[in-house]
């Protein structure tokens, strides 16, 4: 299983990113699918989770109501939406995937990752 994360870059505080969360050797939607990020000198932290439908989704309070997860499962994809984006939110992000039902937010409770993609939020 390979989750490919793309779309990070540097960006305007205020600005906004989408990151792309493509699968390949895995039919994710069957997965729960979560995005985490790792500011640097800071522990990984959970960001969004969403069902496989795609009906359920979980957001950290951080970026509740300026983030949006969401799923193209036809293009078996993963996408965060970043608007507003705030100096606070440059670290890396990775997409993570696992089977199950619930908009898992354990860093744990996931089983594959992808590699990471850099985001930085300049002031």
């Amino acid at each position: 299983v390979q989750l490919q994360a793309s779309g990070g870059g540097l960006v305007q505080a205020g600005g906004s990113l989408r990151l792309s969360c493509a699968a390949s050797g895995r039919t994710v939607s069957r997965d729960v699918m979560g995005w985490f990020r790792q500011a640097p000198g800071k522990e990984q932290e959970f960001v969004a989770a969403i069902t496989r439908s795609g009906e359920i989704t979980q957001y950290a309070d951080s970026v509740k109501g300026r983030f949006t997860i969401s799923r193209d499962n036809a293009k078996n994809t993963v996408y965060l939406q970043m608007n507003r984006l705030k100096p606070e939110d440059t670290a890396v992000y990775y997409c993570a995937a696992r089977s199950g039902s619930f908009a898992y937010t354990r860093r744990d409770e996931y089983d594959y990752w992808g590699q990471g993609t850099l985001v930085t939020v300049s002031s």
